[in-house]
């Protein structure tokens, strides 16, 4: 029986060569596969990098027309800035960190034109051009400032101004004044007040020699006439200014009602309106009042007239006819005692003389002259409108409950909304408080779409659709091309050490021999045939084995 106990001797194990020579050693296609992947690799390492660099994307400019688009594209072409298209191509988004550089130098090179045009139109003139030629384009010209005056206005969306400039001829009686038509586009919800159309209109006039500002007309987008004489208006109704008036005062009403009441019954808890009767009439009366002096005060003389006449008569005979007619007469003589005077002699007679004073006076009268003018605006009547919500609270169940408010609180609150608004019974007031319970609807139900169609998801999904392929495509290339070739190129593994320094199985023992009975592996036939053949290849080793047993060396 042979044995095969010997222990094994190391053997020389050839050291493997490096990495250059087990890829040299690799077929072609493998070499192939592994430079391809590696190329792949590096390729999507710098799209993500670049990706990464390139930050999100911001708007460079909205809504242009698509020869402005055109335009602009042309030109980040040429400066090599990525762009994008935005609203069906409207709008031209560039990464965020180029914006501002981008607007600069597109700005410098006069992008964008925009689609009206102005004063720019002279910078192109063509040589050999015609008058009436040079005359359109100034024509143009300023009707394009006119346009973009207007439209920097807040609530004009757009607008479009025509002028109508006649030529003019050496006749002065046969010249035509010019006229000026706009048409605005305002913003939705937006109004311009009478100002603002005054001011529009005023703008026009002092743009355009010799163009009165009655000659222009504003119109707005639905066709409504914007300016035009205040007698159409007055003649139609109410105009835009004192519509607004109207609307001002009801306002003001209702503020006061809802600052007296809400914090009484709480924010939300009242509905408040007012309708004001306003007459805009104008009247003018003028009266005048006499009345007579007053007062112990000497009357004011306005005019006096005086007159004196005498007129003389024919002398008439008098006296004792005879001699002493003819005598002079004597001077009379007062008597000195109280004794009659003797008789005198008859004279010719004395002559009769007549005389007339007139005198007029004429005194100033009291008077009073009074002109009366009615301010316009004048509130005729006020309608007032309360509805206050029920007192809510909660039981000892802690349920909500709605109590209606008592008579005498809603007596109280009419007369604060009656105090708040100036009533009065004389003018026809009238203020009318309710209390109802509010309806609370509840909101409506919104159907919430699925996740993967809400707004923010496929945001997120379209910023990671890049990232993610990349590196979908780089698991690919590691797995499917690099992996194979990195474990072809890999050194081997080291062999496991032996378990023992003898062999593990005894080929023909005996029981009760002097070695230790061993285990039996579970492939022993192998064992046993390893350790023939060991005997047959190394004989000296075997026998230096068997004699170390003998010997009773371990």
């Amino acid at each position: 029986m042979d044995n095969a106990l010997t222990p094994l001797p190391p053997q020389s194990v050839a050291a493997p060569g490096g990495m250059a020579a087990r890829l040299a050693a690799l077929p072609s296609r493998s070499r192939l596969l592994a430079g391809i992947g590696a190329a792949g690799l590096v390729a999507v390492l710098v799209a993500l990098a670049l990706w990464g660099r390139q930050g999100d994307w911001r708007v460079l400019y909205a809504n242009l027309s698509d020869k402005d688009g055109g335009a602009i594209i042309a030109q980040l072409s040429q400066m090599n800035v990525p762009y994008r298209h935005a609203d069906g191509g409207s709008a031209i988004l560039v990464p965020a960190d180029r914006v501002h550089d981008a607007r600069l130098k597109l700005a410098s090179a006069g992008l964008p034109k925009g689609s009206v045009v102005g004063f720019e139109l002279m910078d192109n003139a063509r040589f050999g051009q015609t008058q009436f030629q040079e005359r359109l384009t100034f024509q143009r010209g300023l009707e394009g400032e006119l346009t973009r005056s207007i439209g920097a206005l807040d609530a004009v969306q757009a607008a479009r101004v025509h002028l109508a400039l006649p030529n003019q001829n050496g006749f002065f009686r046969e010249q035509q004044k010019p006229s000026a038509s706009v048409l605005l586009t305002l913003y939705p919800g937006r109004t311009l007040d009478r100002a603002q159309i005054a001011g529009i209109v005023h703008l026009v006039s002092s743009s355009v020699p010799e163009l009165h500002p009655k000659a222009v007309s504003v119109l707005d987008h639905t066709g409504a006439l914007l300016s035009g004489p205040a007698e159409g208006l007055a003649q139609q109704g109410l105009d835009a200014q004192q519509l607004q008036y109207v609307q001002q005062v009801e306002q003001g009403y209702v503020r006061r009602v809802v600052e007296l009441l809400e914090p009484l019954v709480g924010r939300d808890n009242l509905r408040a309106t007012v309708t004001a009767e306003v007459d805009f009439s104008q009247t003018e009366s003028t009266s005048e009042l006499f009345a007579p002096n007053q007062g112990g005060a000497p009357a004011a003389v306005r005019s006096q007239q005086s007159s004196e006449s005498t007129q003389a008569a024919p002398a008439v005979p008098s006296g004792v006819p005879g001699a002493a007619t003819n005598q002079p007469p004597t001077p009379p003589a007062a008597p000195v005692t109280g004794a009659a005077a003797p008789l005198q002699a008859a004279t010719g007679g004395a002559a009769n003389a007549s005389q007339r004073r007139d005198q007029v006076v004429n005194y100033e009268v009291d008077k009073t002259v009074r002109v009366v003018r009615n301010a316009t605006g004048t509130v005729r009547r006020l309608n007032a409108a309360v509805v206050v919500n029920h007192r809510t609270g909660t039981d000892a169940k802690g349920k909500p409950t709605s109590v209606p408010l008592t008579p005498e609180e809603l007596d109280k609150l009419t007369a604060l909304v009656q105090e708040s608004i100036g009533y009065s019974k004389e003018r026809g007031d009238s203020v009318r408080v309710i209390n109802a319970p509010f309806r609370v609807e509840p909101p409506p139900a919104v159907e919430q779409p699925p996740l993967w169609q809400q707004p923010h998801v496929l945001d997120l999904l379209r910023g990671a659709a890049v990232p993610g392929a990349l590196a979908l495509v780089a698991l690919v290339i590691v797995f499917g091309l690099l992996r194979p070739a990195l474990k072809a190129i890999a050194p081997p593994a080291p062999a496991a050490p032996p378990r023992g320094t003898q062999l593990d199985a005894v080929v023909g023992d005996e029981p009760g021999g002097g070695a230790p009975a061993l285990p039996a592996p579970p492939n022993v036939a192998e064992r046993v045939e390893r350790a023939r053949q060991l005997a047959k290849d190394n004989p000296m080793a075997v026998a230096g084995i068997v004699r170390g047993w003998v010997n009773g060396e371990d």
